[in-house]
């Protein structure tokens, strides 16, 4: 599930109430995303069919303590959901153009909303009867794709949200195999630390590589309770977050 949250008076746009965005049922594939606990910084993700055969996945996270921008994170979240079905609703759509124009789009939110802020996010477009993602990483932990042989990093392919004008984002495509996986991990997976060690990302792509999960939201939780395993605490030291594309798994 995700939230729009009511935005702050600066916002530029009409305040909107809560909504509540049902994760959309796919075709021989599962979406399903996972906060830990309460959020307390700018963590949120979101879901969206913008076609018959496309639906978007998106996971941010805006700089600051949840308490400092909502309005931020419900204005990107409002510009998500209202740009994106423009942009899909051609049939024939260069999906990796749209991707390009909606990145353009959420920087533009988060700088005439919260100003200059950081906000490092990865979203995609699934095209169901291609079993292909269109996406941008603006500065976010890189995308974890699970295949036969083994794992791939998605990394960066931009600068994060809410620094510059007019700043962009390559949008690459990538092909999941029949069971294959993609992970998204928010900072606060990958900062959790045991003492002085960190979790880091090697330990996420390990934990990916092993896990016997049979749909998405037990991905996401296999991951969450790893970090947690691994502090010997509940990580509450940040935002901690996992989305998670299964295909070749019918969802429920």
């Amino acid at each position: 599930m995700s939230f729009l949250f009511n935005r702050e008076k600066r916002s530029r746009k009409p305040v909107v109430d809560a909504v509540e965005a049902e994760v959309p049922q796919l075709t021989d594939a599962e979406l399903a995303a996972i906060y830990y606990g309460q959020r307390m910084g700018g963590d949120f993700y979101d879901f969206l069919r913008v076609s018959p055969n496309r639906v978007l996945f998106g996971l941010l996270d805006v700089a600051g303590r949840h308490d400092e921008n909502g309005g931020v994170v419900a204005a990107a979240q409002h510009t998500f959901r209202t740009e994106a079905p423009g942009l899909f609703a051609s049939e024939d759509v260069n999906e990796a153009d749209a991707m390009i124009q909606l990145c353009l789009h959420l920087n533009r939110t988060i700088l005439q909303t919260g100003g200059v802020r950081s906000c490092p996010a990865f979203a995609g477009c699934y095209n169901e009867d291609l079993g292909t993602v269109s996406y941008f990483n603006a500065g976010h932990t890189p995308g974890l794709l699970r295949h036969s042989t083994g794992v791939t990093e998605l990394g960066a392919t931009g600068l994060p949200l809410g620094l510059f004008s007019h700043a962009t984002c390559d949008a690459p495509m990538v092909a999941l195999e029949p069971k294959a996986a993609l992970l998204l991990v928010s900072r606060g997976i990958v900062e959790g630390k045991c003492k002085s060690d960190e979790f880091g990302l090697e330990r996420v792509k390990d934990g990916v590589q092993r896990a016997t999960a049979t749909s998405a939201k037990e991905l996401c939780v296999s991951v969450l309770d790893n970090v947690q395993q691994f502090m010997r605490t509940p990580p509450t030291h940040n935002d901690v977050t996992a989305l998670a594309l299964l295909r070749g798994k019918k969802a429920s």
